[in-house]
């Protein structure tokens, strides 16, 4: 990120597999969806917030890195802002949309385990860059096997 990206989210695009095939968790904000994500607070890594907010915003707490910590960036919008996303897995169905612990307002309206086709008819074309991805990155033959992360 360059110095003139002023703001950065970190976020994980975060799916599952089922007996049905791949599926990726999205999250609806208004009209808008995207991976968990958030801002990087003062003093936290990247993957640090990109986890704390995949916990905060659907209740997920098993992360498991199995491609390490590669991840891809939007392009700068809405002003210098730039996203970056990682990609793991989780064993969890269930998702709890809570409210933002420090002003108390749900920032997302409803959730979906998607797969790609599905997700491919929901997000922008900024997200859709991070999907191809993520999705990519999940088809590989030999992902890194590394331990889940629980917080």
């Amino acid at each position: 990120m360059s110095a003139a990206h002023t703001h950065l989210s970190a976020g994980v695009a975060v799916l599952r597999d089922t007996r049905a095939g791949r599926y990726f968790l999205l999250l609806r904000a208004y009209s808008y969806w995207d991976f968990p994500k958030g801002a990087v607070e003062p003093g936290e890594t990247p993957i640090q917030a990109a986890i704390r907010e995949v916990r905060e915003e659907t209740g997920i707490h098993t992360l498991e890195f199995h491609w390490g910590q590669d991840y891809r960036e939007t392009e700068p919008y809405n002003r210098g802002k730039v996203a970056r996303y990682y990609l793991a897995h989780t064993r969890e169905e269930e998702v709890t949309l809570a409210a933002n612990p420090e002003t108390g307002i749900h920032e997302h309206m409803e959730y979906r385990w998607v797969n790609y086709g599905q997700a491919l008819k929901l997000v922008t074309p900024r997200v859709k860059l991070i999907l191809d991805w993520a999705d990519a990155m999940a088809s590989e033959q030999h992902p890194i096997k590394v331990a889940a992360v629980r917080e």
